[in-house]
């Protein structure tokens, strides 16, 4: 049987290349998606082939690009020949943190695009080739799943990046109108909600949250998360040990989510 097949957007970096990496250690081959970082991608890609047990695919694309989506998902297809997995990962951060009263459209759509409306639109794409196969795909998966990488800060207010919060919020909702769509069908879809991981997108507040989660008791892990952290948790859904469940969110952020008294 044919290795199964993942699309991982935003997979040259961080939380992506960690699923990229961990999903090929199942022996997945995995299409690592890129906006501008080729030599990234293509390390990403040279530790995925390494073991030889799975196939690296790099597509440069801009998932806020409708022609670019449109072309990751053929090329997949061409390439690859079918889709059993997509993690919906790729994400910006704002490029100022501004307060809510002053932050500019510009950053707002930028954050929309990027964050909401390109994991949107296609993962609309790639569940319609889902449906195509149902019926005449076998995979060592099972039935095809859907990932979607969101953020604590779906629910937790941050007053200086509103505009990232609104995309990742919009981005859990989606979860659920997928799932619900596509339960018939057998397809299987889920949220993954990471805290605090420490990549290059949280280096610039490294300080702040050393702060926070070592002296001021803001998770009861007092760690920073790790991309392998979030890839653990993909790799759970990947392999099929979640069967019975969609819709699903699994937090990922050291128990950042807990109310305390």
């Amino acid at each position: 049987m044919a290795n199964p097949v993942a699309i991982v957007t935003g997979g040259s970096r961080g939380i992506g290349r960690g699923i990229a990496l961990a999903l090929a250690r199942e022996r997945f081959d995995v299409v690592v998606n890129y906006a501008s970082n080729a030599a990234a991608a293509e390390a990403v890609k040279q530790e995925i082939e390494a073991a030889g047990t799975s196939r690296g695919l790099l597509v440069q694309a801009d998932i806020s690009i409708a022609e670019d989506r449109r072309r990751l998902v053929e090329t997949t297809i061409s390439s690859l020949g079918a889709i059993d997995l997509l993690v919906n990962n790729a994400g910006v951060a704002p490029t100022v943190r501004a307060d809510l009263l002053d932050a500019s459209e510009e950053s707002f759509d930028r954050l929309i695009n990027i964050n909401l409306k390109g994991p949107y639109f296609l993962t609309q794409l790639v569940a319609k080739q889902l449906l195509k196969q149902v019926g005449n795909r076998q995979s060592a998966i099972g039935n095809p799943k859907i990932i979607n990488i969101t953020s604590v800060s779906a629910y937790a207010a941050s007053t200086n990046r509103g505009d990232y919060c609104i995309a990742k919020a919009g981005l859990a909702m989606m979860t659920q109108l997928i799932a619900a769509r596509l339960a018939e069908h057998g397809i299987n879809v889920y949220e993954i909600r990471p805290g605090i991981i420490e990549t290059d997108m949280t280096g610039p507040v490294k300080a702040k949250y050393d702060e926070l989660i070592f002296n001021q008791n803001l998770t009861p892990l007092k760690r920073w998360g790790r991309p392998d952290d979030v890839a653990r948790a993909v790799v759970a859904i990947a392999t099929d040990l979640l069967p019975f469940s969609t819709g699903e969110v699994i937090n990922v952020d050291g128990g950042f989510h807990l109310r305390r008294l």
